[in-house]
């Protein structure tokens, strides 16, 4: 059976798309991976906020930046473009028309934002009761910081996790933001989960719902046992750099050459590791005997390592330590991990070709699904490169709403 012909898992799904940025995007590219249709509403001329956030830019046929940013790419496959005003009256009836055929609306709007326009939640449950409206805001709908408009950094900030990431206090460190936009991405997550749940509620019950999703709330979510930690304890954790508060070692070291990032995860594998890198010894030190006290005397043991491991190269210490189970590798830069053999091996690297012929080269889907697997149909479009298939499919849907059952199948 050929990947064309294998079903796809959310096939007549249709999802119309009024978020921009990332997190709305990251849940509804997810969703169209997996075989949903997916229509992007942006604004006409610009866009969606990241198409202008570079560069990198994708060049067009004249050597010029085009409107398809890197950043764009990262979170728009698999979708159709159209754009419309929705602050004009005719773009906010064409938004209605497009959402009473739609199973799904997701939105990332102010609170409040779309209901003045007549393009709401519960405006649109008016011509479309089993609606599945997803509404994605920095604080909620509700809460005294529900008005604040919210953006990953600021969440991050916000909701903690700058807080525990970066080097220790004591040792200079500032809070460090994650190196991309995390927050926004489990959002997406977060969001995805709720909407298929929601479908499911659907499936059985025949009533849509509303999904009031903040990017706040998601943030602490994934807090996960640092804060169930505070709860139990009472203590609020500092920044540990690279280290694990329950673990050791579990860190990055130095070594002659590249940073190797060592996952001892129990007493076992440390007495492996020790063997390895020459100092049997430490495993019967006591003070390093126990995960338990090798946490607590982290400070001792972490520069018996460093000087162990400065013998040789991080790839040399990957290989030898991979081979008596203990997980260990390289710090990798991202041309290493994009252009290495396993990440090529598990197809996460995906080259589309563009409404304009030209190769795009995108990260891949790590859902591998044996019944029905992701496909990769569409590239990243350009500001309204769909049009007009979308508003031919909206005159096919409209047209086959009218007819009486017995014709709606026929010729």
């Amino acid at each position: 059976m050929s990947e064309e012909s294998f079903p796809r898992s959310l096939d007549g799904l249709r999802i119309l798309d009024l978020s921009r940025i990332l997190a709305g995007p990251t849940a509804t590219q997810l969703l169209a991976d997996l075989g949903a249709d997916v229509i992007k509403v942006e604004r006409p001329g610009v866009g969606d906020d990241t198409r202008g956030w570079g560069p990198p830019f994708i060049a067009n046929a004249k050597g010029e930046d085009s409107d398809l940013s890197a950043y764009f790419l990262c979170a728009n496959r698999n979708k159709r473009s159209i754009a419309i005003d929705l602050a004009a009256d005719e773009g906010a009836a064409l938004v209605r028309r497009l959402a009473a055929i739609s199973d799904v609306v997701i939105e990332n709007y102010k609170p409040g934002d779309l209901a003045r326009r007549g393009l709401g939640y519960h405006d649109i449950r008016m011509i479309k009761p089993d609606i599945v409206w997803c509404s994605i805001s920095g604080f909620g709908q509700t809460g005294p910081y529900a008005h604040r408009t919210g953006y990953d950094f600021l969440v991050q900030a916000m909701g903690g996790i700058m807080s525990i990431t970066g080097e220790p206090e004591e040792k200079g460190g500032r809070p460090l933001k994650v190196g991309l936009g995390i927050a926004d991405v489990m959002c997406g997550m977060y969001a995805t989960v709720g909407i298929l749940a929601a479908l499911r509620h659907r499936e059985r019950t025949g009533e849509g719902q509303f999904i009031d999703l903040a990017l706040y709330d998601a943030q602490v979510a994934w807090l996960i046992n640092a804060a169930t930690g505070h709860l139990v304890s009472g203590k609020i954790p500092g920044r540990i750099g690279n280290r694990h508060p329950n673990i050791a070692p579990y860190q990055t070291f130095p070594t002659a050459a590249g940073e190797l990032a060592v996952a001892v995860g129990n007493d076992q594998q440390f007495a492996r590791f020790c063997v390895v890198i020459g100092a049997p010894g430490l495993a019967d030190d006591p003070r390093f005997r126990r995960n338990r006290d090798r946490v607590q005397n982290i400070e001792a043991l972490d520069p018996l390592i460093s000087q162990a491991l400065a013998m040789e190269s991080a790839e040399r210490w990957e290989e030898r330590l991979t081979e008596v189970g203990v997980p260990a590798g390289r710090v990798a830069t991202l041309d290493q991990v994009l252009g290495h053999p396993h990440t090529l091996a598990r197809e996460m690297v995906v080259t589309m070709q563009g409404g304009d012929g030209r190769d795009v080269r995108v990260l891949g889907n790590p859902l591998k699904m044996s019944a029905t697997p992701v496909r990769f149909d569409l590239a990243p479009p350009h500001v309204d490169q769909d049009r007009d298939h979308v508003i031919r499919l909206l005159e096919e849907a409209e047209r086959a709403a009218r007819l009486p059952d017995d014709q709606s199948t026929s010729g």
